[in-house]
């Protein structure tokens, strides 16, 4: 992927995700992400993880979980993308939520930068604490 993203790459990536996280591979992060990426599980992440020992650790913390995943890209632009996702977890307990990554890509095909924007059903999507 040279200086660009292209919709069909970004759909490759994001299975090759979906097909390590699923596996619990967690040497797959060298695969998918460069050495100093930067991971960010929601927008206002204050403590990113940065770097494949500290993506590897949060990605172990799924390991045995039973899910199905959709994903489509919304949106691509030179080496920026913007993939939704609908998430639902059949096991160790049923759980749903859709989700916004935003994906910095690499020239290399890597993604030096993630951001997650998740949503759970029955959560609040405001700011606002309802008085």
């Amino acid at each position: 992927m040279t200086g660009t993203a292209p919709r069909d790459a970004v759909t490759a990536w994001v299975a090759a995700y979906e097909e390590a996280w699923r596996a619990s591979d967690a040497d797959a992060v060298e695969r998918l992400f460069t050495p100093d990426a930067t991971y960010l599980r929601s927008p206002y992440d204050v403590a990113p993880l940065r770097g494949h020992d500290a993506i590897r650790g949060f990605w172990t913390a799924d390991r045995g979980a039973t899910f199905t995943v959709t994903a489509e890209p919304v949106a691509v632009e030179g080496r920026d993308a913007v993939v939704r996702l609908e998430v639902r977890y059949l096991a160790p307990e049923e759980q749903e939520y859709r989700d916004l990554w935003v994906l910095r890509f690499a020239p290399d095909g890597r993604v030096e930068h993630f951001e997650e924007w998740p949503y759970w059903p029955g959560r609040s999507y405001t700011a606002s604490d309802g008085s």
